[in-house]
């Protein structure tokens, strides 16, 4: 092929890639879309949900070692994943059912962990996702970070795959975001009170360990309404609010969507 058609593919395949994005490609890291309303996305191999003003979300996983790639009408862009270290938190004082549960507890962890994962699964038109997200308690302190290597009584456990916020018993827990209610448990062997609320195109947000719960599932919440108060119900040591941060099944950071470093 001639330079001068080569030179000419070259630029109408680049020019041809419009869709832009809202976030850094970092491991556990939370990407907002902006694309052409009939434009259709693909992240890796999955096809994502495009609004109809043109935005899409999706997610990179905590360990992701490979770059991301990201198909938009057929053309394709590669994005590197840049990682990140993790830090390493023990915990002690845990009753030792909490930490490695008796047989007797397996079948309703089980049952619990399916009714937590089919809420994250959900797809909705819902929009919320793309709008800025609030802190949900006030004048907390954050005690437990994203990705930390969790050591409980002295025994290696999953990674922390939240934040936490120490707070008082009883203190409010607000919505982070406007959002539809997919779960409300009020006795989950690990997470105690649980909420999952919906923010669209399987954005997905979690809040544990409550004292009272004030919502049902099905209701419609607005940013900052009261939804429940800090506890320290299932696995806890004091009381606080752990939440989480969704992408379907992909754990993110939630620390990425409320401005915190």
């Amino acid at each position: 092929m001639p330079r001068l058609l080569i030179l000419i593919a070259i630029f109408f395949t680049t020019q041809s890639f419009a869709a832009e994005f809202q976030g850094k490609f970092i491991q556990g890291h939370y990407i907002i879309g902006k694309t052409e309303p009939s434009a259709s996305i693909l992240v890796d191999k999955k096809k994502v949900k495009v609004s109809k003003d043109g935005y899409f979300a999706f997610g990179i996983k905590k360990d992701r070692k490979f770059d991301i790639t990201i198909t938009e009408n057929g053309n394709k862009i590669v994005k590197k994943i840049k990682k990140r270290k993790y830090n390493i938190q023990k915990i002690e004082g845990l009753p030792k059912k909490k930490v490695t549960p008796p047989e007797e507890f397996y079948a309703r962890i089980k049952k619990e962990n399916k009714l937590i994962a089919d809420a994250r699964e959900i797809e909705s038109d819902l929009q919320f996702f793309k709008e800025k997200f609030i802190i949900p308690v006030d004048d907390a302190i954050i005690t437990g970070v994203y990705g930390s290597q969790r050591i409980l009584n002295g025994i290696p456990k999953w990674p922390h795959y939240g934040l936490d916020f120490a707070q008082k018993k009883g203190a409010p827990v607000k919505a982070m975001n406007n959002g539809i209610v997919t779960l409300a448990e009020k006795d989950l062997f690990y997470t105690g009170a649980t909420l999952i609320f919906d923010h669209g195109h399987g954005i997905s947000t979690l809040y544990m360990h409550m004292n009272e719960i004030y919502v049902n599932v099905g209701d419609h919440v607005k940013k900052g309404d009261i939804v429940a108060t800090v506890g320290t119900t299932g696995r806890s040591t004091g009381p606080h609010l752990d939440i989480r941060l969704n992408w379907f099944g992909a754990r993110l950071d939630p620390a990425t969507i409320l401005e915190i470093k």
